[in-house]
């Protein structure tokens, strides 16, 4: 699968259809569902998106890494398989945003895809605007932050 990237701000009509970024159908095109898997974040007053593949994956690390019948697994699969919507595209490569989704999200005539790697989100594009220079200004005060990458795998080379 690709990677969901950029920031995408695209019209919702009167339906509530809304046009999938062309690049963000592309990263899906692989996938077995042709569409978009939804739920309310339960972190921001946004939508969460990712392929099938990834609730797939999703679904065996809560089955792996919480015990079963836990609080925290009652919790999370609650809180992300029961609020699950699978959204096929249409022809046009739009889907139909459930009307709670978008209350909930506080969308109206626009929406903001935002790409956070191997998901994204939908929000106001307001909101978002807004958590995208909190999130600048954290990360500009924090003199601690770094991330560490996996060097690439450089093949040997055999000299004869």
């Amino acid at each position: 699968m690709g990677l969901f990237l950029s920031t995408f701000v695209n019209k919702i009509d009167s339906k509530g259809r809304i046009s999938v970024p062309a690049n963000f159908r592309a990263s899906l095109a692989q996938e077995s569902f042709q569409g978009v898997v939804l739920f309310r974040s339960y972190k921001h007053e946004a939508i969460e998106g990712c392929g099938y593949k990834r609730i797939e994956n999703m679904s065996q690390a809560i089955d792996t890494q919480t015990d079963i019948f836990s609080d925290i697994q009652d919790n999370l699969t609650a809180s992300i398989f029961a609020d699950c919507v699978q959204l096929p595209f249409d022809g046009e490569g739009r889907i139909v945003l459930p009307v709670d989704f978008m209350a909930f999200a506080n969308l109206k005539d626009k929406a903001a895809f935002v790409g956070r790697g191997q998901t994204f989100q939908i929000w106001s594009p307001e909101s978002f605007t807004t958590v995208q220079t909190q999130a600048r200004s954290r990360l500009q005060g924090d003199q601690q932050l770094s991330l560490r990458m996996q060097p690439d795998v450089i093949p040997k080379l055999t000299v004869l």
